[in-house]
């Protein structure tokens, strides 16, 4: 077998993610054993970074509600045979890294059994310690690690594990732990430091906030942190976890997801709404009003919030946010923004870099709504995003002012498109090169492109692709090309001011891709 393939096939960036169900079209390549190699070589790797006897080590496990995660979480148990493994039982991803800094757990490192807002068939692991989410190199070399062991164990064709596998580890060392409590405390504690209320301890009261969780992870959040405060949370939905997902796709980004949100707001006219993908990292909200604040809006919603209190941050962001929240940022905020690269390891890593540097970055967010803020470690968390705005709500209600007012001057663009261009396997007879050198080669020479083509401009600084600022008679815009992280694909976002004006926009650019017959558009 090669064990290597079967390993590195599994890594997203700096997650581990693959299929954890069987279906017809899909077989499974993520299984109980394949998860226990993991985790036996994260323990390897996390002993030797910390110079800690195996046997010390206290590791935290965590999952969503997928259907496959006792069978993941049996597999994580196994591979930790010899260290000290706490079972936090169902929680949220951002709980499970503030796992490793609260007092009452303090765990060397963690594992959230997850594949976020994926299909129910899918699932896969993040690794957390005190600095953070796994690098990608880092899991790369615990890969590695995990194929050797693989061998040692003599893992079956079937990536089951044979029967004795890891009993010279050590002895099984499982105890549970209330994580959610937990985390719902200091939560709670946070909100009562930052509102200052009259009645102290129900900082919340007259507040009606409904939260939909996607039949997910986090719908704690509702009974735990909101009801507690004094919040009425009637109306709130898909709280109870659901791992087929019976609803709507557990994703801030996806059309029925916030429609569901916006239609359980206006029924119960609430104040505000709240949604959450499966493991809770991330988050959007709607307002009283039924105007959805996600992407580019939420991003401005809470840079204004920032604002008020670090005037003229830097704010980061991914590589498709809009010129219109640019201008909003510097030109009616004064703050700074940098747009970075997409991936959301990588704003966040950006922001840490320029804190590192001296230059103050208060916020470092996706438009996939994966926001970190600096006074939370950096930790990419849809609860905290949300109490954000929630406390600013009560804040201002305390004023008779309304939430809706802070984004008085925020203009979104006329028009979006996203396309994804597939790279087709080469045909027989043409030159073998890997998809990311011959994606690499697209996106080069759409640079020279642009170069040649009357009302397009190359614009800087840029930092993943070629951006490039559009002028034609139906009106302004911009296109962004670049490759994909990590699948085959060539996406390509478009966006401008007037109404209908992507496809002019398209229509300018259609015969640069019609040169490469290995792009196919999906």
């Amino acid at each position: 077998m090669n064990y290597k393939d079967i390993f590195f096939r599994l890594q997203n960036g700096n997650d581990v993610r693959g299929i954890a169900v069987d279906t017809p079209d899909a077989p499974q390549t993520l299984t109980g054993g394949i998860a226990a190699c993991i985790c036996a070589a994260f323990a390897q790797v996390l002993a030797e970074q910390l110079g800690k006897d195996k046997k010390d080590l206290r590791i935290g496990i965590g999952h969503d509600s997928r259907v496959s995660a006792e069978e993941i979480q049996r597999g994580c148990c196994q591979g930790f045979t010899g260290t000290q493994v706490y079972l936090c039982g169902l929680a949220s991803t951002p709980s499970m890294f503030q796992s490793t800094v609260y007092e009452e757990s303090g765990f060397d490192a963690s594992v959230m059994i997850t594949a976020s807002h994926l299909p129910f068939n899918r699932n896969g692991l993040k690794f957390f310690t005190r600095e953070g989410g796994l690098e990608k190199a880092v899991l790369t070399k615990v890969l590695e690690k995990a194929a050797l062991i693989a061998g040692e164990v003599g893992l079956t064709d079937a990536c089951t594990l044979p029967e004795g596998a890891f009993a010279d580890a050590g002895e099984k060392m499982e105890q549970d732990f209330d994580l959610v409590s937990v985390y719902c405390a200091h939560m709670r504690d946070y909100v009562c430091a930052q509102v200052q209320a009259a009645d102290y301890a129900h900082p919340l009261a007259g507040l009606h906030i409904v939260l939909d969780a996607g039949n997910g992870a986090a719908g704690f959040f509702a009974p735990g942190i909101l009801e507690p405060l004094g919040a009425d949370v009637s109306g709130s939905v898909f709280l109870d976890p659901d791992g087929t997902f019976p609803n709507h796709v557990p994703n801030p980004e996806n059309a029925a997801a916030m429609d569901a949100i916006r239609k359980a707001t206006l029924e119960a006219g609430a104040d505000l709404g709240v949604i959450f993908d499966c493991d809770g990292d991330r988050g959007a909200v709607v307002l009283g009003d039924g105007r959805e604040v996600n992407r580019n809006r939420l991003i401005a919603l809470l840079a204004r919030i920032v604002s008020m209190t670090s005037p003229g941050s830097t704010i980061v962001t991914d590589s498709v946010t809009s010129d219109e929240l640019a201008d909003f940022l510097e030109n009616r905020l004064g703050m700074k923004h940098l747009r970075f690269k997409r991936g959301y390891k990588n704003v966040i890593n950006k922001g840490i870099e320029l804190n590192a540097a001296g230059e103050t970055c208060e916020l470092a967010i996706e438009t996939s709504g994966h926001g970190a803020f600096k006074d939370n470690y950096f930790s990419d968390d849809g609860a905290y995003i949300s109490i954000k705005i929630i406390c600013q709500l009560a804040r201002m209600r305390q004023q008779g002012q309304e939430l809706e007012s802070l984004l008085e001057g925020f203009e979104e663009p006329g028009d979006e498109m996203e396309l994804r261009f597939k790279i087709l396997d080469p045909q027989p007879g043409q030159e073998q090169s890997d998809f990311k050198a011959y994606g690499a080669r697209v996106v080069e020479d759409f640079a020279a492109f642009v170069k040649e083509q009357d009302g397009m401009t190359i614009v800087t600084p840029n930092y993943e692709g070629v951006r490039a600022g559009v002028e034609t008679k139906d009106g302004k815009g911009w296109i962004l090309v670049r490759q994909s992280l990590h699948d085959p694909e060539i996406p390509v976002n478009i966006e401008s001011k007037q109404k209908g004006g992507t496809t002019a926009i398209l229509a300018m650019v259609e015969p640069f891709f019609a040169r490469y017959d290995r792009l196919r558009r999906k």
